[in-house]
């Protein structure tokens, strides 16, 4: 696994051994983040479902001024602070240890804004989509003009509306998809 592009381009990633850990491929990244463009840079970013901080990194390496990694998993914690000292990479980051909600309330009673979430849980935790989904969709977490990501298997429909939240599009890669969801504008 390595870092697609930017101030990190190339550089490899650590991840652990077995199935533990889901990371999303080089491909899907790519796609992702040629997607978002250049409203990385300066942006707030928040990985949930972290794992080894890829995607938050890849943000961090494409000119994000901050990323967020939560992640309860603890080798998967520890490996995400080497994969971030292995590029000296600590201010612009802080990692929660701690299950994604908790990690979300402590955002949030911190008024922290994010302008992409991006969230990635194990594929066979349907649950975890809805209820993470509902949550940020009643948050105030989600800066105006933001927008939560979810990757899930492609065959999995997640729900056109959650909260304030609704889907704005979805693309597909392989056996996994995209959805992005936005701020639903005030009728």
């Amino acid at each position: 696994m390595r870092v697609i592009a930017g101030k990190f381009r190339s550089r490899t990633l650590r991840s652990l051994k077995g199935l533990e850990l889901r990371p999303s491929s080089d491909r899907l990244r790519e796609t992702l983040f040629n997607i978002l463009g250049p409203a990385v840079q300066g942006a707030a970013f928040l990985d949930l479902y972290a794992g080894t901080g890829a995607v938050g990194i890849e943000a961090l390496s494409r000119g994000a001024r901050s990323a967020w990694f939560v992640e309860q998993h603890g080798p998967a914690t520890a490996l995400i602070r080497r994969n971030l000292d292995s590029l000296g990479i600590r201010k612009e980051a802080e990692i929660l240890s701690v299950d994604v909600l908790r990690g979300l309330e402590r955002l949030e009673s911190r008024h922290a804004h994010a302008d992409f979430i991006f969230l990635d849980p194990p594929y066979a935790a349907a649950a975890e989509y809805e209820n993470v989904l509902e949550f940020l969709g009643d948050s105030p977490l989600l800066a105006p003009g933001g927008r939560v990501i979810a990757e899930h298997l492609k065959k999995r429909a997640l729900p056109e509306r959650a909260g304030e939240l609704e889907l704005t599009r979805v693309v597909t890669q392989g056996d996994a998809a995209l959805s992005f969801y936005r701020l639903a504008l005030a009728a």
